[in-house]
């Protein structure tokens, strides 16, 4: 099992999850005809998608989710808090299929256990996925770390993680006020020092990648980024990417 990112951060979200025949794509933040690209980028067939799942309706993570499920007919996994939150931005769409944060489910080979998450958002989750032998976390659009989201990574193989802002050039930054509150809050998004605290209380020895995600362009750096990584997993040899907006990063995991 193997995933990669088409793209993280702020202007738009999109990730791909495969297993054998099985692929998910996970929020399209991007149009429709942008995502494809992307997807064609990492040599990916758009035709052969599985199906979408929606970790939360803001539009960096859904914009581009009608058009592409109704161009490839594919169906549309999601909370019924999202379901209900993005009904007009889903409109038309046939397949929306309604899932509970506590409860797994399998589409094809993929096993997928979602979790909720602290955001501002109706009723976001994040996932880890499993064939079974290898288990992906993927955890984003976070204001805080929870017993339930370390409980869920605790034995991840890989994890593609929020890092997405430094919470001293946050607040010394130009965002308007009542944005920097909105970041910085129990319901925003994880700080470089709370993903190393998450990364810190993970299973010893069962992480082989870290793939950090939603960088913030403003208030965060590549630089930064990977000074925590290093810091937080002292050399032990484990994979380490970043995302990047424009290019995400290629696949990741296991073939």
């Amino acid at each position: 099992m193997r995933c990669a990112s088409l793209g993280s951060g702020s202007r738009g979200n999109a990730t791909v999850v495969e297993q054998g025949n099985t692929r998910l794509l996970v929020d399209c933040g991007f149009s429709a005809r942008e995502a494809r690209k992307r997807l064609e980028r990492i040599e990916i067939d758009p035709g052969s998608l599985t199906a979408i799942l929606v970790t939360h309706e803001h539009a960096d993570h859904i914009a581009g989710v009608r058009v592409l499920a109704r161009g490839l007919g594919l169906p549309v996994y999601l909370t019924s808090g999202t379901a209900r939150a993005a009904e007009k931005l889903l409109r038309d769409v046939d397949g929306i299929r309604e899932f509970n944060a506590h409860e797994a489910f399998e589409v094809g080979d993929i096993e997928i256990r979602p979790f909720p998450v602290p955001h501002d958002a109706r009723d976001p989750a994040q996932f880890v996925f499993s064939n079974g032998d290898t288990r992906i976390g993927l955890l984003t659009d976070a204001g805080h770390v929870t017993r339930v989201m370390i409980e869920a990574l605790a034995s991840v193989d890989y994890l593609m993680l929020e890092f997405n802002h430094d919470r001293e050039l946050l607040l010394q930054g130009d965002y308007p006020q009542g944005l920097i509150d909105r970041v910085d809050s129990d319901y925003g998004h994880l700080n470089n020092q709370q993903s190393m605290a998450l990364l810190s209380k993970l299973e010893p020895g069962k992480l082989k990648g870290v793939a950090a995600l939603h960088l913030s362009h403003q208030n965060n750096s590549v630089d930064r980024v990977s000074q925590c990584l290093a810091d937080t997993l002292n050399n032990s040899g484990i994979e380490q990417i970043i995302a990047c907006q424009d290019l995400g990063f290629s696949w990741f995991g296991e073939q």
